[in-house]
């Protein structure tokens, strides 16, 4: 019951960093990158939907986004929620595709973006960090019903302990990665 635990816990802990992964992702750099628009939702018919799902979006150039919808009468709709996304572009449209022109960043819109992916990377922390509790929480249950002894779960605390300091680690080197690329001129 013990490993299952364990298990337990590293897969919840990697989900963590799945989904930090994703929301760095989106956090733009200086260059044009595809992932960025993975945040955008567009009113289609009634329904919050994914961009990418309605459009094909391909990256031409270093710093141009080309975004093609599917459907020709969406193209206002695609247009109008990437303006609303606050990304710090800004869209134009010839009727059947948008393209989006990545600026080059001034340093204040960088800094902004490192605070943006540390603030996510604390996120992650915190949800690492929860799921250290709550596995506590279950190790300590399964002592109190007498399924393991007092030194195993001493033992097994530590072994998360040691999940949970290995996650907050990768945490911090893809927050420093990130930071690296968004500061990088």
């Amino acid at each position: 019951m013990s490993d299952a635990v364990l298990k337990t816990t590293e897969q919840k802990m990697s989900k963590s960093i799945e989904s930090l992964q994703r929301e760095l992702a989106g956090i733009r750099t200086g260059a044009a990158n595809s992932s960025m628009l993975d945040r955008v939702t567009v009113n289609y018919y009634g329904a919050d939907t994914p961009i990418n799902q309605l459009a094909s979006i391909s990256v031409p150039e270093a710093r141009m986004l080309v975004v093609q919808p599917y459907d020709k009468g969406s193209v206002d709709d695609v247009l109008k929620a990437i303006q609303i996304a606050d990304l710090g572009v800004n869209p134009t449209s010839d009727g059947t595709l948008i393209r989006i022109t990545v600026p080059q960043l001034t340093e204040d819109r960088r800094k902004e973006f490192v605070k943006d992916a540390r603030k996510e990377g604390e996120t992650a922390k915190v949800a690492i960090r929860n799921v250290r509790r709550d596995s506590n929480d279950d190790l300590k249950a399964e002592e109190k019903a007498g399924n393991i002894s007092e030194d195993e779960l001493r033992n097994l605390t530590d072994d998360v302990q040691k999940l949970t300091d290995k996650f907050i680690a990768q945490v911090d080197s893809l927050c420093d990665d990130k930071e690296k690329d968004i500061l990088e001129v």
